[in-house]
């Protein structure tokens, strides 16, 4: 099997046997993805910011 014939059995599998998701389902669940990444980095953010006041604090302490 040359290159050229995979590349198009390759691309006839894809339109004829993948099945994809719908348009608005696939918007749907990219907001939820966005969502929840963003929430995940604040919590993550916060939780840094409480750590690095308490690591400061120490260090501080025994000073």
């Amino acid at each position: 099997m040359n290159i050229v014939s995979y590349i198009k059995e390759s691309f006839s599998e894809l339109k004829e046997h993948v099945s994809w998701t719908a348009l608005p389902e696939l918007s749907n669940l990219t907001v939820v993805v966005l969502l929840f990444s963003i929430i995940f980095a604040a919590l993550i953010w916060v939780a840094d910011s409480i750590l690095s006041q308490i690591i400061k604090f120490y260090f501080d302490f025994i000073n």
